[in-house]
């Protein structure tokens, strides 16, 4: 998905810092989401909770969008043009709906409920996203991963993948990236990620071993599940730092709650985030719109009617560093 805001801000992000409260094992801050609307009249507004003043990364999860249940009829569902990415991993996750996708490698394929699909851009990929005709209700969570240094300008990929479920005590774990709960994803990132939808039975509770090194973020799609003891409400996303090696979740209302449980050691490098780049510098991230604006790097999506989002102008204030505060 594309960040299509006219003015997106130009965001320094660095790694978490101590907050000075010590490592209260199963600590749990709540983040709450804000409305960003996706551009037009009848536009979908998505709930964003990452990045956000209080915290920009959880392990490399750097952008995390909540969308729906989106009545297509009203708003007229998704229709991303073409637009580019370089640095990061996008990773589609459906609750229901069905998307469209085209890309520069010359992917066509489906974003289906249930089912994965991992697009690394890398040094420069383009691509569109319509919701097709079949869908009534859209309903899902768009991520974006930063890819580290080291690996920042590799090559463009496109992975799929439809985890198995596996239950236990009374949740239900569909595991996309990384492993829980026994179940292992083959799906390939290039830092340790966690990524799992954790569906919750009424009156239930399920404690879930997890990396104490790994830091994790649960999201609420459906209900108000309890975290580690602290209630969380829909579209909030609860931060628990490294250091505990077990998460207990808890539903005691009389119908499900779904989540998506994020995780992975904290991103010790500094990134800049600018509209749907991730780079190092501003020179780096101008480059880049210069090369998306003049045709260059990031090849041409086949099969979408319609012309490339055009880039938003740089801002002219100087970056500023976005810190976690405590």
């Amino acid at each position: 998905m594309s960040n299509v805001e006219t003015e997106p801000a130009r965001t320094r992000c660095g790694p978490t810092k101590d907050d000075g409260r010590g490592p209260e094992e199963g600590r749990v801050d709540v983040l709450t989401p804000r409305d960003v609307p996706l551009g037009g009249p009848r536009a979908m507004t998505v709930r964003r909770t990452l990045p956000q003043r209080a915290r920009s990364l959880i392990g490399a999860w750097c952008f995390a969008d909540h969308y729906g249940p989106d009545d297509v009829a009203r708003t007229g569902g998704m229709d991303v043009a073409p637009h580019p990415h370089i640095g990061l991993q996008t990773v589609s996750w459906l609750f229901s709906g069905e998307i469209e996708h085209r890309d520069s490698l010359g992917t066509h394929a489906y974003v289906r409920p249930g089912e994965l699909n991992l697009m690394t851009g890398g040094h420069g990929i383009c691509h569109s996203e319509v919701s097709t005709p079949r869908t009534t209700v859209l309903h899902g969570v768009q991520l974006w991963v930063a890819l580290p240094s080291e690996h920042r300008d590799t090559d463009r990929d496109f992975q799929h993948y439809a985890p198995e479920p596996v239950h236990i005590d009374g949740a239900q774990v569909s595991v996309f990236l990384g492993s829980l709960a026994g179940s292992v994803s083959p799906v390939r990132t290039f830092t340790p990620l966690l990524g799992a939808e954790v569906t919750l039975a009424p009156h239930t509770t399920v404690t879930l071993p997890v990396d104490p090194a790994f830091e994790h973020g649960l999201l609420v799609d459906q209900g108000e599940p309890h975290l580690n003891g602290t209630a969380l409400h829909l579209a909030e996303l609860g931060y628990v730092p490294p250091g505990t090696d077990t998460l207990t979740l808890h539903n005691d209302s009389p119908e499900p709650s779904r989540t998506v449980l994020l995780g992975g050691p904290p991103f010790e490098e500094e990134i800049i985030m600018w509209w749907n780049f991730i780079g190092r510098s501003s020179e780096e991230i101008a480059q880049a719109r210069q090369d998306w604006t003049e045709g260059r790097r990031f090849g041409v999506v086949e099969g979408y009617d319609g012309d490339p989002l055009p880039a938003p102008a740089l801002p002219t204030v100087p970056m500023r560093p976005r810190r976690n505060r405590p």
